[in-house]
């Protein structure tokens, strides 16, 4: 690579983009404008913020000679509202937001006699605009006399027989959750009344001669341990890496559409292309150009964004400090920090934009492509703002998530136990960004992808037209589309069919069943329509016996691996309540089938044969088409992997679907694979019914047990590597496009020699 040539492209590409008006708006004209006027219009809406009075009825009375009044003429008395602080602001309660209209029931418009008093206060909110009624037995006061009558004459002598004390009627607070006024009214008078009842109980223990702290003997204090600074810095690391990632994606999509996109549109590609310069170059110079614009939208929205917020919270006065407390400044190391990150962020996004927008055939059609990338990124964004995630080996190997959280962790100071997952989450977001990079590398080498032209869609016509010229096997378009009807399919399918109470092998069987049709119908169906041979297309053709044999051999040997697999994958990510669903199911069918063919049938057999002629025949034969034997093994084996509900299993599943497919392509035959599924599905059962056994002997012979378990996996590994090297050994049947794929790569690798 020339980075001569790629200086060249990225100063062009760059003096363009500057010129253009629409993108200089979107990065640095867009952040200086948005969250300003965002600020002014919250400013203005401010004012509709300020609280609204409050009419409380309060039914009978509740004073009692001697104690307190909770009620001082129209209002709840001030001595209640002086601690008794609103939880919505913080202070204390106005006196004036609380209008009480205290009166007796007698006084009340007249109700149905025969009501209750639940109905009787639903009708008095809706006739009177009353937000809270407040409503005290006839009795009441009378009977927390006698009450304290009781206690304060026998609760002081000793040895004096127990008075039983009269039982006092409950009062009742009614209110309306569904208007926000009676709620917010409901929560202030629930405290004064709460304040207002310790009161009392403090005066009769005084009255009592006994002491007040007899009924709170002592108290827990409560201390904050993190610093002021950090407990800033935690409420900025959770708002900071969200944001930075969001606009570096924003930033990077519209510069990325009009560098591809928007040069096939000019007619400028072509004078780009036949420049002496790689793909590769061009590629390179296009990814630096679209970084620049991404960083730079990023950091200046954040900017923008606070700076804009500290000046509307300073001129908000006492709301402003309210809202903002705890914001305060982010620490100095947020801006390092976040900058460093930016760069492997933008670099995956660039490329990630790059790709796409070469595809797109208009700028119009690249706009388009936003919304799934989004779809893509949010979940993986959002997933660190959850309650309770946080950093650990397995969160580490998420992409996006582990970057989020070990930022979030580095903004919070917390270095140590940061340091250890710096490793992995590097690997990880250098190796999305070398994949992603080399996919847009592979998209511009792709004369059909740079030179499409705009169509319009008749979905009629279409339809038409591939059931017509279909060929033997389904094109790659056709694999993708069956493997997202499979996705559709079952995931409506999961929310229709509930999980039975009762566990019954019956109903787990119905339950697999329904799972595996929703896998083999969309195959049959397009089998049928877009292909010519099915025998082809789902691989049924004799492997020969010495494939069988080897296929019968991997798969002994895998399953030690599976069994180290699933407990390193228990361990990263600990099972939740659908794991434990899942396990029900599996012991119903182990544990619970009438006859002993019937697991392995179902748990087994089926689901092989369902699971293989869809992914490693209808759609791994479809994806070869893209020219890629190996691309085409790794989007078959995800397809297979998402299938799979649970994450422990889709990870297992795609390790497994991507040897299976690997066997797929090496043998030309459904059937290897189809036995390796078997026989590994059934290995996991005979594993669950010995397993009792296998745990007695564990716990009996320990030292023997680990020897014999680390030996098997290391038999286990090196015949599965041995195997491997053994079909990848065998001669296969290419497809036209991976032919012509090899060629173009050959004949530029013999240039580069030369």
């Amino acid at each position: 690579m020339s980075w001569t040539n790629v200086k060249l492209i990225f100063f062009r590409e760059v003096r363009d983009q500057l010129r253009d008006r629409r993108t200089l708006f979107m990065i640095a004209v867009l952040p200086l404008l948005l969250y300003p006027l965002l600020g002014m219009s919250f400013i203005q809406v401010a004012q509709f913020m300020q609280e609204h009075a409050n009419i409380v009825l309060i039914v009978g009375s509740a004073d009692v000679p001697g104690l307190p009044p909770l009620v001082d003429g129209d209002y709840f008395a001030e001595k209640w509202l002086d601690q008794a602080t609103d939880s919505k602001l913080g202070n204390s309660i106005d006196p004036k937001l609380l209008k009480v209209d205290e009166k007796r029931i007698e006084d009340l418009p007249p109700t149905d006699p025969h009501a209750s008093i639940e109905d009787q206060a639903r009708q008095w909110m809706q006739t009177a605009d009353y937000d809270v009624v407040v409503y005290f037995p006839p009795d009441f006061s009378a009977r927390l006399k006698r009450f304290r009558d009781d206690l304060v004459q026998h609760g002081d002598r000793p040895g004096s027989a127990a008075v039983p004390p009269p039982e006092i009627p409950t009062p009742q607070i009614y209110w309306n959750s569904t208007k926000d006024k009676s709620r917010i009214a409901f929560d202030r008078v629930s405290r004064i009344v709460r304040r207002w009842q310790d009161a009392i109980g403090q005066q009769t223990l005084k009255d009592s001669h006994v002491p007040e702290s007899a009924a709170r003997p002592f108290a827990f204090s409560p201390t904050d341990v993190a610093e002021p600074s950090q407990r800033e810095a935690a409420l900025w690391s959770k708002i900071l890496p969200f944001v930075l990632l969001i606009w570096a994606l924003t930033g990077a999509f519209y510069p990325a559409i009009d560098l591809c996109a928007g040069e096939k549109e000019r007619g400028t590609l072509e004078t780009l292309l036949s420049s002496p310069a790689e793909r590769s170059e061009i590629v390179a110079g296009k990814m630096l150009t679209v970084m620049v614009f991404s960083m730079a939208t990023s950091l200046l929205n954040l900017a923008s964004m606070g700076f804009t917020g500290f000046m509307v919270m300073n001129r908000m006065g006492s709301l402003g400090r309210v809202l903002g407390a705890g914001l305060g400044m982010p620490p100095w190391t947020a801006v390092v920090w976040m900058v460093v990150a930016l760069v492997p962020v933008a670099a995956l996004f660039s490329a990630l934009c790059i790709a796409l927008a070469v595809v797109a055939r208009s700028t119009k059609e690249g706009q388009y492509y936003l919304m799934p990338l989004m779809m893509v990124t949010m979940p993986l964004l959002i997933l660190p703002m959850a309650p309770g995630v946080e950093l650990t080996l397995g969160t580490s190997l998420i992409p996006l998530t582990g970057l989020v959280l070990l930022l979030r962790m580095l903004l919070e100071g917390e270095w140590r136990a940061a340091l250890p997952m710096v490793v992995p989450v590097v690997a990880v977001t250098c190796t999305c960004c070398y994949i992603a990079v080399r996919w847009a590398i592979d998209q511009f080498n792709k004369e059909s992808v740079l030179f499409r032209e705009s169509e319009r869609l008749d979905l009629r016509l279409w339809l038409k037209h591939a059931i017509r010229n279909r060929g033997a096997t389904p094109t790659a378009s056709a694999a993708v589309v069956c493997g997202l009807m499979i996705l559709v399919a079952q995931f409506f399918v999961g929310l229709l069919v509930s999980m039975p109470q009762q566990m019954e092998f019956s109903n787990v069987v119905w339950l697999v069943c329904i799972s595996m049709a929703t896998i083999v119908i969309p195959t049959a169906l397009m089998t049928g329509l877009f292909t010519r041979s099915p025998a082809r297309t789902l691989l049924i053709r004799s492997p020969g016996w010495l494939v069988i044999v080897a296929a019968i051999f991997l798969a002994i040997a895998v399953h030690p691996l599976a069994m180290v697999m699933n407990s390193v994958l228990q361990m990263l990510y600990p099972p939740g309540k659908n794991v434990e669903a899942f396990g029900n199911i599996f012991e119903v069918l182990v544990h619970k089938a009438p006859y002993w063919w019937l697991p392995p049938l179902i748990m087994g057999l089926l689901p092989a044969i369902c699971e293989e002629l869809t992914f490693r025949g209808f759609i791994l034969s479809g994806l070869r088409h893209t020219g890629h034997k190996w691309r085409a093994i790794l989007l078959s084996a995800l397809f297979f992997a998402v299938t799979h509900q649970l994450l422990q299993q889709s990870i297992w599943a795609f390790i497994l679907g991507t040897m299976l497919a690997f066997v797929a392509v090496q043998t030309g035959s459904i059937w290897p694979g189809l036995l390796i599924h078997l026989i590994n599905n059934s290995l996991l059962w005979l594993h669950s019914i010995y397993q009792k056994n296998l745990d007695d002997f564990a716990t009996s012979y320990p030292h023997v047990a680990a020897t014999i378990g680390w030996s098997a996996v290391a038999v286990g590994a090196f015949a599965t590597l041995g195997i491997l090297i053994w079909f990848n050994n065998l001669h296969y049947q290419r497809t036209d496009e991976e032919t012509v794929e090899e060629a173009i790569a050959q004949e530029a690798a013999e240039a580069v020699h030369v």
